[in-house]
Formats: C-alpha cells, sequence, structure tokens
C-alpha cells in the first residue's frame, strides 16, 4: 500500500520560488567586478533569473544541454545556477585556478554549448577561446558599459540579454533525477572527471547542510561563502540559503583579509564558510591591525585539514564556533560536519578541543565505513584506521561519460582517504592514501605533523611529505613557510616535535621555502610538492 501524499519533484528552481514568496526583501549583496557593491533582494533575484530563462531559451538551450560558467560568488553567478538548471539543462561551473590545457579539456569534454565569465577571467576566456571549438558564444557577466574589447568570438553581454527578455515563465516540471550540475575534480592525477548530480540529490544535500548539526542556515543568518561558487558549489551555499531565506552576501573577487573582513563588518555577516588557507589569511590581516569581529559567530572550515593552531586561534582570539567539515566534489560535497551531543557537555575544555579536531560526524544521507586492504570492515573504536568508503544519495554512482569505469566497491564510493571512526561516529582522517608516509613496518601521518608544526610561533605554514630513505622506504620531510618577521632553526623546529608525537613519526629533516604550492582548490599539493623535493636526499640518506 502506498502512502497518499502529494508527489512533487524536488527542483532547483523551487528554492528559489520558495525564497521570493516567503523571503522576497531578503537581501543578496555582492562585491562586483566592475568595483562597486550591489544590493538587490529574492524577490528580484527570482525575477532576473526568470529573465535569464528566456535568453538561454532564446540562445537554443536544452534540456540536457551543458553551459558553462567561470565567475565569482556575485549576484550573476546566482542568476545562472538557478535559470541554467530550472530549465532543464545543466550549469558547469569551471575552476579558472586549474592549469590552462586542463580548463580546455574540461570544456570540450562537458561540450559546453556557452560560457559565461566574469571579466576577471576575460584574458583567460580570450586565450581558451581557440581551443573551445564546441562554444557556440561566450557570455561577459557585465553591462553594456564595461563591455570588454577583446577579440572572443561571438561575445555577447549579460545585462543586454537579460534586458530583451520579460520574466513571464513558469518553471517546467520534470524527473528529480535529471541532471542540474556538473562540477569536475582538481585533476591531481590524470584528466579531471566530472560528477553530475541530480536536482534530487542537490536540493536533499541542501537540506541536509541546512540543519542545525551541519551548517545551520536559517533566515537568522548573514552568510557569507568564501568557499568559491566554482568550488563544488560554494559547498551548497546558493541553494542552502534559498531553501531557508538566509542573507546571503557574496565577496567576488576581494578574497583578501582586507576586503573580506571590510564586507563581514559592513554586512553583520554572522556565518561564514571557507578552506583553512583563507583564514589564515584573514587572521593575519585581523591581527597585523589589532582587528574583531563585532558579528561573526561560526565559521564552517573544510577543504584541508584544520589545524590545530588555526583551531585555537579562531575560538581563543577571535571567539568564533568552529566547526570543521569534510567531503568532496564526488559528495556534493559535504559528508560529515563536527559538532558535540547532549553527552560532551560534561567533557572538559581539552577533551573538547581533542573532539573538534576531527573532521566530524556523517550528515543524515550519508553512511560510512573503513575497511583494511582485503575489504574487511573495520571497527568504529576511534583507534583502527583504514580506507574510508561513503554510499547515500548524494554521493556518486559513476563519472561523467563513464570515465574511469566502475568506482564503486561493492555499493560503496572509495574515497581515498586513511581514516578511524570511533563509537559515537567522528570521523578522523589520518591522511590521504597517497600520502601516508610508509617509513619501516610503520605509518606515519602527515596531517598530524602538519598540525605540530602550525602549533610553533614562527610558522605561517606547514607541508610534510615522505622522501625516500635507503633503510625506512621513506621518511617525513618537513617543509614551512616561516611568518614575517619570524625565525627558527631547523634544530628547534624538530626538537618542538619531541613528545608531542612518537619517536619514529619526528621528521627528519626541515626546508624552508617563500611558499607552499597549492591546488586549484586551496589544498596544499602534494603532487607539487614532491615534485619539487624529487632530487632532495635527507643528510642521513645522502651519506648511507
Amino acid at each position: 500500500m502506498h502512502g497518499l501524499m502529494q508527489e512533487t519533484p524536488l527542483m532547483i528552481s523551487s528554492l528559489l520560488r520558495h525564497a521570493d514568496r516567503f523571503h522576497g526583501d531578503t537581501e543578496i549583496v555582492s562585491r562586483r567586478c566592475e568595483g562597486d557593491i550591489h544590493r538587490y533582494d529574492y524577490r528580484q533575484a527570482h525575477r532576473r533569473a526568470r529573465q535569464l530563462a528566456n535568453a538561454l531559451r532564446r540562445l537554443g538551450v536544452k534540456d540536457g544541454d551543458r553551459v558553462a560558467t567561470v565567475a565569482w560568488n556575485g549576484y550573476r553567478h546566482f542568476e545562472l545556477y538557478y535559470a541554467i538548471s530550472g530549465i532543464g539543462a545543466i550549469v558547469h561551473t569551471v575552476n579558472p585556478r586549474l592549469f590552462p590545457e586542463q580548463l580546455a579539456y574540461i570544456f570540450n569534454h562537458a561540450e559546453d554549448d556557452y560560457v559565461f565569465f566574469d571579466l576577471t577571467f576575460t584574458p583567460l576566456v580570450e586565450k581558451l577561446a581557440a581551443a573551445c571549438k564546441r562554444v557556440k558564444g561566450f557570455v561577459a557577466m557585465t553591462d553594456r558599459a564595461h563591455m570588454p574589447q577583446a577579440p572572443i568570438p561571438n561575445l555577447m553581454c549579460y545585462e543586454d540579454l537579460l534586458a530583451a527578455e520579460t520574466d513571464e515563465l513558469e518553471w517546467p516540471v520534470f524527473d528529480e533525477n535529471a541532471a542540474c550540475a556538473l562540477c569536475y575534480t582538481s585533476g591531481t592525477t590524470g584528466n579531471p572527471k566530472g560528477v553530475l548530480y541530480s536536482h534530487r540529490s542537490t536540493v536533499l544535500h541542501a537540506w541536509a547542510n541546512a540543519l542545525p548539526d551541519s551548517a545551520c542556515f536559517s533566515a537568522s543568518t548573514t552568510l557569507l561563502p568564501v568557499v568559491p561558487m566554482f568550488h563544488v558549489n560554494a559547498w551548497g551555499a546558493p541553494y542552502g540559503a534559498a531553501m531557508v531565506g538566509a542573507k546571503l552576501v557574496l565577496p567576488g573577487p576581494g578574497l583578501d583579509g582586507a576586503s573580506l573582513y571590510d564586507l563581514m563588518e559592513r554586512e553583520k555577516v554572522t556565518l561564514s564558510t571557507g578552506v583553512p588557507t583563507v583564514w589564515l589569511n584573514l587572521m593575519t590581516y585581523m591581527k597585523q591591525n589589532n582587528l574583531k569581529f563585532s558579528s561573526l559567530k561560526m565559521t564552517i572550515v573544510g577543504g584541508a585539514a584544520l589545524p590545530e593552531a588555526m583551531l585555537k586561534a579562531l575560538r581563543d582570539d577571535f571567539g568564533l564556533e568552529v566547526r570543521q567539515g569534510w567531503g568532496m566534489t564526488e559528495m556534493s560535497p559535504v559528508g560529515t560536519v563536527n559538532t558535540l551531543k547532549v553527552k560532551h557537555a560534561a567533557l572538559s575544555k581539552e577533551e573538547r578541543h581533542q573532539l573538534a579536531l576531527k573532521q566530524g560526524r556523517p550528515l543524515y544521507g550519508v553512511d560510512m565505513r573503513i575497511v583494511d586492504a582485503s575489504g574487511n570492515e573495520l571497527p568504529h573504536d576511534g583507534v583502527a584506521f583504514g580506507e574510508l568508503q561513503v554510499k547515500g544519495p548524494w554521493i556518486l554512482r559513476e563519472y561523467f561519460k563513464g570515465e574511469g569505469g566502475d568506482p564503486l566497491v561493492d555499493g560503496w564510493f572509495p574515497t581515498g582517504d586513511v581514516a578511524t571512526i570511533d563509537p559515537d561516529g567522528y570521523m578522523q582522517i589520518t591522511d590521504r592514501s597517497k600520502d601516508v608516509i610508509k617509513s619501516g613496518g610503520e605509518w606515519i601521518s602527515s596531517i598530524e605533523l602538519e598540525n605540530v608544526a602550525m602549533g610553533h610561533p614562527a610558522v605561517q605554514e606547514a607541508a610534510v611529505i615522505g622522501v625516500k630513505h635507503p633503510k625506512w622506504n621513506e621518511r617525513p620531510l618537513l617543509v614551512v613557510v616561516k611568518k614575517p618577521g619570524a625565525e627558527v632553526t631547523r634544530e628547534a623546529l624538530l626538537d618542538f616535535y619531541r613528545g608531542r608525537v612518537a619517536r619514529i613519526s619526528v621528521p627528519d629533516d626541515v626546508q624552508f621555502v617563500a611558499e607552499i604550492p597549492h591546488t586549484a582548490t586551496g589544498k596544499i599539493s602534494k603532487m607539487l610538492l614532491r615534485k619539487q623535493f624529487a632530487e632532495y636526499r635527507l643528510p642521513e640518506a645522502a651519506t648511507a
């Protein structure tokens, strides 16, 4: 016997329609590439999204067609999210920080029909246009007065497209399992692979991510997502904000400490999301200028492991509630968020601090397990560690166009992370499987060693990689960027590890560098570091 409930498909368009009907006067504030601050509300956003949808149809965009965006977090990008998906096409957010050859591959592999771009990326689009043979036209996301004078084929103006259309449109209703968005992995090994999200998976992900134990979005929230809308859909923020009617503050190209702080204070931001690198830069700016937050209450940090020193600084020096999260492009992306349970109120401050260093508990909709090398499931005791595998309604089944074959193992997606899960369900990444340092018969966590180094007052940023050793196979090498004006020796840093980690885990050497390479998504690039130090020999190994 079936239930007697209405069957209403979960549509991306329904989120913006809901925001218009019940939160229509709530603001969306954007820093524009043109240099000014733009303000409007959900009602105006919905009207313009309908105009844009009509413009897309006039351009010939049909169900399943891919429309690419190369843009910052801004109101026009927000409109594209809804207009493209709302008519049954697929919004393909492209990460401009990837290498040019990767970008050309992505545009062609996705078979994009049109490319919308912010003015910042005009030189990049001009360079790539010749390689994107299938693209029918390029749209500069600006008004006529600011149109770039670049030789880009079939170049159109965003505001001109909208001005030619009415907002008369009924959003079509179709199968909720239809594709709505396409994101590509960063391609650290081989070509990037496409992850194709559905309307159903995206709405469910937004719903779970907005829950109090997750990102805690609400109509009383003023949200500033620093994580880019071209990085796994800003972790779902453009969808979750519309779902609950949160005020949305979009930073555009202004991601430096001064610009972010100014916008946060001006708009009374209460919640912000971003990778550790962003918070590091913002904290540095604020400390240099003796600044505090007047409204910001909470931050969600993800994309890379949250260093213990950063957690303490955000919490103790800046008074923020810090929630660490974890996920992947293949997971839409959020999988876990770290929040406390009722029973944890009885813990000491130090015990709660240690718990906060974990990546957190799974959202409803995400199941996870850890397995050993033979695929046997390991206990959730907080001690056993193995490969982390996940499954759920917003987790990838296969890559776009079947790239890489069947990625699942017995229905589970292997994340490539090595982790522990404790009896309360808190998961902690000990390392990426490819970054674990295999020294003799022991496995050494590079993340643990990086966290210790980040606790030293002279260290701005740290990374640990394994380098060859004639006896132990691999040994850890610590690579450090010192804080401006700070001094610290190799010996002092190595001594800093004594008593903080097992003796076998203490790095064998330290190398000081001006900067550490990062990936297009803001993570430390261990691949580039390993290339940089490919010829390096540890002092002991060099004389062995």
